[in-house]
């Protein structure tokens, strides 16, 4: 028979063998010698049946070369059956056994998250192919397809919508419950509910490329990983068990007392201190997914946890990422309508948050963006460069201009910095190397953002900083409003780096919020790089170690509650475990504690730590707007929760 049994059949193996204990207790009530017979076969049953797949996970842990708890109880169970404990042997193989279905039970629970995901994935879509409708699995529809979505269905695949309207709800991408509406040009995702409506959908991610695939495969990658205490611990336990072992034949050759040997060797198992800190960590990852927040790895919980430090982008993270454009000034005899069809026709090239505000008031204007589009250049943090309909054009920042050698008058200056002083980002537009005009676009500050970062100062972050590419005096604006500590503006994507990375040469543990393209470099320099989704957004998944899939900074503040929460958790389950040893061992040298007894205690011990974890899967996310205590629509701000003690 192979090595191997299945949790299904384990769960069997402990409630038949305690089954057979509650035999052998009733048959010992029978008269002697008959009765005792007959209790000592249902324990002796009892003891081989729980034993077996005991030994075998032993058995398999020494052909990896690695000793396990197992190994312990094994030798304790032979060994009590050789001297004829059978009640010992019986009692120690099915507590064991049973704690063991309790944690596997537990971490199932604190992996349900996952398992919704999963129940969440589309089977079935229906595509149109030569003209006719075909119903297809979902994993063979292809990139370019038309996939036809109608009320009531679940969506196969990523793509930007052709034809038709529906009400969609994104709550297994974003954790919002309320349907947005789709309409012709807007993004659907994969594994998103179509709750009324009807939709064409030219899919571009299909599979395993598509965001829901990969958030279910980050969220597995997470759960599977280890944290640096969970590490630390299973390289104690490769020490601390075959130490164990020595010390019981130093035990036994010191007493000459076998029983005694073998219930130190069975009290001294750090059961509880293996699992104290996988159980939390699994409930932590598990809530925080839950809540529409992707935390890649063990590392990255436990570093969320530690930051003293938090350092956000403006632009997408305290801001809606939404600009619009609030003034156009032709200053270099231009026509406005030139200025602006010729600046939207190159920004069109690009996906930052202004060119995107830029193109869609063009478009509201009814002006044409198909233009002949050569020598594109994207200046990193400055702007952008390239010929349109063979005219040279300019576009970004001040300084961007003056580098090229295009001077930019008094007159434009004061334009501008009147514009900056109403909160308001100014793009300075050359053309055929001349300053042509300024277009202003103003963004607006997320509504929860103070309120959320006045939660993660409750958590203990003691300094937040602003760093922007922006002007000053936005960033000054956006800075007193939300009470920032710090506010830096004018910044290239380097010197958000440098900043962070001066930060940690102080000893500070920093985390960085940004939107994951121009913050890639400051992300990857923080301690924790936290990338604002935007419903998946490949930069921000690659480079980050948290992804907000809501874009919601409220959703950091849980994160972080719940990151800190499980790291308390893991230490009490720690020290909990090695209380529980250390008393127990010391209730064996002291002769105080016998074997089946303190096997119960042991067994208790683990059932503690993991109701202690499962606490973790019960904290609540961020409330919705229009809830008690959330925002209000007349946007009064919340009333905050403090972070619990656990």
């Amino acid at each position: 028979m192979a090595l191997t049994l299945t949790q299904r059949v384990r769960s069997r193996i402990a409630f038949t063998t305690g089954g057979l204990l509650l035999v052998a207790l009733a048959l010992s009530q029978l008269t002697p010698p008959v009765g005792t017979a007959w209790r000592d076969a249902a324990l002796l049953a009892s003891s081989l049946l729980a034993g077996y797949p005991i030994a075998l996970r032993a058995v398999q842990a020494l052909r990896a070369k690695a000793f396990s708890i197992d190994l312990l109880v094994t030798i304790a169970v032979v060994g009590a059956l050789v001297i004829g404990e059978y009640v010992e042997s019986a009692v120690v193989s099915f507590l064991f056994l049973f704690g063991a279905w309790l944690e596997a039970r537990s971490l199932d629970r604190t992996r349900a998250s996952l398992r919704e995901l999963v129940d969440l994935a589309p089977t079935r879509a229906t595509v149109l192919r030569d003209g006719r409708r075909v119903t297809v699995d979902a994993d063979e529809v292809l990139e370019g397809e038309t996939v036809l979505i109608t009320n009531g269905e679940r969506i196969a695949v990523d793509g930007a919508v052709l034809t038709g309207t529906a009400a969609v709800t994104e709550a297994s991408i974003t954790g919002e419950p309320v349907p947005v509406t789709k309409r012709v040009g807007d993004r659907v995702f994969a594994g998103t509910f179509a709750e009324s409506g009807y939709l064409e959908v030219v899919a571009d991610r299909v599979g395993d490329e598509t965001t829901f695939a990969r958030i279910i495969e980050l969220v597995e990658e997470a759960q599977e990983s280890r944290t640096r205490r969970q590490r630390f611990l299973e390289r104690f336990a490769q020490v601390y068990t075959p130490a164990i072992v020595v010390l019981a034949v130093v035990v036994l050759a010191w007493t000459r007392d076998l029983e005694f040997a073998l219930t130190f060797l069975v009290i001294a198992c750090p059961g509880a201190l293996v699992i104290s800190v996988p159980v939390a960590a699994v409930a932590g990852l598990g809530n925080i997914a839950r809540h529409g927040v992707l935390v890649k790895g063990g590392e990255s919980l436990e570093d969320l946890a530690a930051a003293d430090r938090l350092v956000l982008d403006k632009t997408g993270t305290l801001t809606v990422g939404r600009p619009v454009v609030t003034a156009v000034q032709a200053l270099g005899g231009l026509a406005e309508d030139a200025l602006l069809t010729l600046l939207a026709a190159l920004e069109s090239t690009s996906e930052h948050h202004v060119a995107r505000a830029i193109v869609a008031h063009a478009e509201q204007r009814g002006m044409p963006l198909s233009s002949d589009l050569t020598d594109v250049e994207v200046v990193t943090g400055l702007g952008i460069a390239g010929r349109v309909d063979g005219r040279p054009v300019l576009a970004g920042r001040r300084t961007l201009l003056t580098e090229r050698g295009i001077a930019v008058d008094d007159r434009a200056v004061l334009s501008a910095t009147a514009h900056e002083q109403r909160g308001a980002t100014v793009v300075h537009v050359a053309v055929d190397g001349h300053l042509a005009g300024l277009v202003a676009v103003a963004d607006e500050v997320r509504v929860e953002a103070a309120d959320a970062l006045a939660k993660v100062r409750d958590s203990g972050i003691r300094q937040v900083v602003m760093l922007t590419g922006d002007n000053a005096h936005t960033a000054r604006l956006v800075g007193e409003r939300l009470g920032l500590d710090e506010v830096r503006a004018g910044l290239l994507p380097q010197d958000k780096a440098a900043f962070v990375e001066e930060l940690r040469a102080q000893g500070r543990r920093v985390a960085m919020i940004g939107d994951g393209v121009n913050d890639a470099p400051a992300l990857a320099t923080a301690d924790v790089g936290i990338a604002m989704g935007g419903a998946g957004t490949d930069v921000s998944m690659e480079t980050a170690d948290v992804v907000l899939l809501t874009d919601r900074l409220d959703q950091f503040a849980h994160a972080r509650r719940v990151a800190r929460a499980t790291v308390r958790v893991m230490k009490q389950n720690t020290a909990l475990a090695l209380l529980t040893v250390g008393l127990l061992v010391a209730g064996v040298l002291l002769q105080v504690v016998q074997l089946a007894g303190g096997m119960l205690v042991h067994e208790i011990s683990v059932l503690l730590v993991i109701l202690n974890a499962l606490r973790l899967v019960r904290l609540r996310g961020p409330r919705r707007a229009g809830e008690a205590g959330g925002t209000t629509a007349a946007g009064r701000e919340p009333t905050r929760q403090k972070e619990p003690a656990l």
